[in-house]
């Protein structure tokens, strides 16, 4: 029942915000929504508020924001087509977008909750390399080889990339200026070379927005990547997982805390943006080719024949999903 709610409420935060992105510039724009639908599937409950129909549906895999001459012909000035093209392009991709604000207020959340790393010592591991060269809680790291040391992640990148050199450390304590030589070792659990501290750790908004940003935009380049990879063939499939695995994702999150859950909110939110950017038929990133090529042509391609395009898009799609899902249930055993 935990496992079902939790699902319930990620999925649900995860499609409201992503439509909600197309529905808020639709109708900045003047477009006329005729729905904005919350879960597939058959009906739940519905309510009417001046033009628009808002509905919540059975299954909560996805949602959608029915727009006025977006699939059919449609005149007046309230019509998707009937839009510039620089708006209809603001509509689609501003679910994406919202995906990506979404994962950076979840992170940001996250690091304001547990503080933010500084380059200010919090712990010292005994028997590691800096505790025999001197180091103590409260050093502050200035400089390692002559390079600044301005954030915990410079210092990583630092000590990571030393290959088996000594590292000249300069780090300030009560207001002296300190040198240290230290080698590096390898850390029996991760393989990372590592000196033995941990940072202390700074509860700050400004930082927590700051880093949530930064993570946001380096897990979307990893996820950009691996795409590529999956693309030419040097990443295998195994690792992809559908609505079936992310429950059990889910599932498994919770049992670990509640930031463990915001962390796999912000992670699932991503990938829903990325994704749906995939030039792929039905998904936004298709609809954007059409309004690409709709820009070098001069002209709109013909609306029945991109509906049919997007409808052959939509039937693959749940057909890779039934395939994912099956893949899901082997690998997690969950029958």
């Amino acid at each position: 029942m935990a496992t079902a709610i939790f699902s319930i409420l990620i999925f649900g935060l995860l499609v409201v915000s992503h439509e909600f992105g197309h529905f808020i510039v639709a109708k900045k724009s003047g477009v006329l929504i005729e729905e904005f639908s919350i879960g597939m599937g058959p009906k739940i409950i519905s309510w009417g508020r001046k033009e628009t129909k808002y509905s919540l549906r059975a299954f909560p895999i996805g949602g959608y924001v029915k727009m006025l001459g977006e699939e059919e012909a449609a005149e007046g000035e309230g019509s998707y087509q009937n839009q510039p093209l620089r708006n209809r392009m603001g509509i689609i991709i501003a679910g994406p977008i919202m995906n990506f604000m979404l994962a950076i207020v979840l992170f940001s959340l996250i690091f304001f909750m547990i503080g933010t790393p500084t380059t200010t010592i919090g712990a010292v591991r005994e028997g590691y390399p800096g505790q025999e060269a001197g180091l103590m809680p409260g050093d502050r790291i200035v400089e390692i080889n002559g390079e600044p040391i301005e954030t915990w992640e410079d210092l990583q990148a630092a000590i990571s990339t030393s290959a088996d050199k000594t590292l000249v450390v300069e780090a300030e304590r009560g207001g002296s200026r300190l040198t240290f030589n230290i080698m590096p070792v390898e850390d029996a659990e991760t393989g990372q070379k590592v000196i033995g501290i941990t940072p202390s750790y700074r509860k700050n908004p400004v930082n927590a927005l700051v880093t949530g940003a930064q993570r946001s935009f380096a897990i979307i380049g990893l996820m950009v990547t691996y795409l590529a990879e999956l693309v030419t063939g040097r990443a295998s499939t195994s690792e992809i997982v559908g609505a079936v695995g992310m429950i059990h994702l889910v599932s498994e999150a919770a049992k670990t805390g509640l930031l463990n859950l915001m962390f796999l909110a912000g992670l699932l939110s991503l990938n829903l943006g990325v994704i749906n950017l995939l030039p792929i038929p039905a998904l936004d990133g298709g609809k954007l080719v059409f309004l690409i090529l709709e820009a070098l042509r001069g002209k709109p391609v013909d609306l029945e024949k991109e509906s049919l395009i997007h409808f052959i898009g939509f039937i693959l799609l749940i057909l890779l999903m039934i395939m994912v899902t099956y893949k899901d249930i082997i690998r997690f055993n969950l029958f």
